[in-house]
C-alpha cells in the first residue's frame, strides 16, 4: 500500500508540465513582427529591451506616461502596435500606467509565475513584446479590469500628432 502511495504522489508531481510558465502558445516567429535578439537590442535602448525582451519590470513611478491625459493612443515601443488609447486609462496608485481596456487585438495574453503565484501577462499581438499584466481590481463602472502596463514598453501618440 505504502508503494501504491509512493507512485501515485510521483505520477501527480511529474504530470505537471509547468504550462502556468508558457507565454502563450505562439513562438517567437509566430509574431507578424520578427527580429533576432541582436536586432531587438540594436533598435531599443537597454530599459525597453529588458521590459519588452526579457519580461522585467521598471521601477514603479518612473514612467513619464503617468501622467499623460491628453487624447491618444498608447503603442508598443518596439513594433508601434496601436494598444490602449487615453480614454481608458486611470488613476490606479500603483505607479504604472493602468487601463480598463486594450484596443481590440492590441494585445495577447499568457500567464507567469515569478513571484511563487500566477498571474495574467500582457504581451503586444504583433511582436510578443511583455507589456505587463492585468488584474481584476480596475474600477467597477467599466471593465473591472486593470490593465497595468510598464511606461516603457510602450509610446504615446497624441491625437494631434495622428
Amino acid at each position: 500500500m505504502k508503494q501504491v502511495f509512493i507512485a501515485l504522489i510521483a505520477i501527480v508531481i511529474f504530470s505537471c508540465n509547468g504550462n502556468a510558465q508558457k507565454k502563450d502558445s505562439k513562438t517567437a516567429s509566430e509574431y507578424p513582427v520578427t527580429k533576432t535578439e541582436a536586432e531587438w537590442k540594436e533598435i531599443l535602448t537597454p530599459q525597453e529591451y529588458a521590459v519588452l525582451r526579457k519580461s522585467e519590470t521598471e521601477r514603479p513611478f518612473s514612467s513619464e506616461l503617468n501622467g499623460v491625459t491628453e487624447p491618444g493612443i498608447f503603442v508598443c515601443a518596439a513594433c508601434g502596435n496601436e494598444l490602449f488609447k487615453t480614454e481608458h486609462k486611470f488613476e490606479s496608485g500603483t505607479g504604472w500606467p493602468s487601463f480598463d481596456r486594450p484596443i481590440e487585438g492590441g494585445v495577447g495574453y499568457g500567464s507567469d509565475t515569478k513571484l511563487g503565484y500566477q498571474r495574467d501577462e500582457i504581451h503586444c499581438a504583433d511582436c510578443g513584446g511583455h507589456l505587463g499584466h492585468v488584474f481584476d481590481d480596475g474600477p467597477g463602472a467599466t471593465t473591472g479590469k486593470r490593465y497595468c502596463m510598464n511606461g516603457v514598453a510602450m509610446k504615446f501618440i497624441p491625437d494631434s500628432k495622428k
